[in-house]
């Protein structure tokens, strides 16, 4: 089986309202890049992002019937409330503030314009989460 290299074998596509603005939430965010996008009937029917090593798909909804569906993402960065104060910035809602959490990692929660929660993170220490 062929897998595009930085793709897992299950990875996000998120279907939102306004593609446009969120790419740039995440760019000035979360210093996202776009690697690629296809255009059909003037609108973005795929658009290839990628978030330090993770990469993922997103389209503008309506097409074909489909619907904005938001959803929740964890994401790793090195600091976590300067993180969380920029999506503020860019339009995003708070969930919660900053924390060190018992499971050791500091996170924050938000909401961006598009409706998707971030758990915005950072793992304090070197070893895996507890099963």
């Amino acid at each position: 089986m062929y897998v595009p290299e930085g793709f897992g074998t299950v990875f996000p596509y998120m279907i939102v309202d306004g593609v446009d603005d969120l790419l740039s939430f995440l760019m000035h965010v979360f210093d996202a890049k776009e690697l690629g996008r296809t255009v059909s009937n003037d609108r973005i029917a795929n658009l290839q992002i990628q978030i330090g090593s993770s990469k993922f798909m997103m389209s503008e909804a309506g097409q074909g019937g489909m619907h904005a569906m938001p959803g929740t993402y964890y994401v790793y960065v090195e600091d976590v409330d300067k993180t969380f104060e920029k999506a503020l910035s860019f339009g995003a809602t708070e969930v919660f503030e900053p924390a060190d959490m018992l499971y050791q990692d500091r996170q924050a929660g938000v909401i961006d314009p598009s409706g998707n929660y971030w758990w915005i993170s950072k793992r304090l220490v070197e070893e895996p989460y507890d099963s």
